[in-house]
């Protein structure tokens, strides 16, 4: 089965992005087309890239290095959840994504964004980011807006066409994610 994970790649304190993973995680879950796991980069305490040598050599010393390569080597595709700051995805999601290079070769992924905007620039960025480390990046995307799908821009309420726009995100992740498989093996 396929396996894709759902990475919340904001670490701050008291951050909305975990609401917003849980429900991409649980409105996934419930589909029965793949494996989903939510992969939060608190658990991982990567610090501002610490390996000795760059990614794409595929040589870590450092445990946590070696966790986080683990985790994404196991997954054929990725949903980004992710905050904008300043035009941009975090710099927690864009170390994390750094520490890495070809654990992220041929799979694919979608993004889901938030912010006041919609984490509509954070997915642009992303999305260069991303293609530089041949990840294909799904056409659908969501935009969460902190007036719209926030109460008081702290509580989660996604308006309910938002529910839509992830399925078809999810629907061309998984699709995505098993036509590139044959390119990994």
């Amino acid at each position: 089965m396929i396996r894709i994970g759902i990475i919340l790649g904001s670490t701050r304190p008291g951050r909305n992005g975990e609401a917003v993973a849980r429900w991409v995680h649980d409105h996934a879950a419930r589909r029965g087309d793949a494996h989903y796991e939510l992969v939060d980069l608190k658990d991982y305490d990567l610090p501002h890239l610490d390996e000795p040598l760059a990614a794409a050599t595929g040589v870590y010393e450092r445990p946590h290095t070696k966790a986080w390569s683990d985790t994404i080597a196991g997954l054929d595709g990725f949903v980004f959840v992710t905050p904008e700051y300043n035009h941009s995805t975090s710099g927690a999601l864009k170390t994390a994504i750094d520490f890495l290079y070809a654990e992220w070769h041929d799979k694919a992924a979608g993004v889901v964004g938030y912010g006041v905007s919609g984490g509509v620039r954070a997915a642009e960025h992303l999305r260069q980011v991303l293609g530089q480390l041949k990840v294909a990046d799904v056409q659908i995307a969501v935009e969460l807006l902190m007036h719209t799908d926030f109460e008081d821009f702290t509580t989660f309420k996604p308006a309910p066409h938002q529910a839509d726009m992830l399925t078809k995100l999810l629907d061309q992740v998984v699709t995505w994610s098993t036509a590139l498989r044959p390119l990994r093996t």
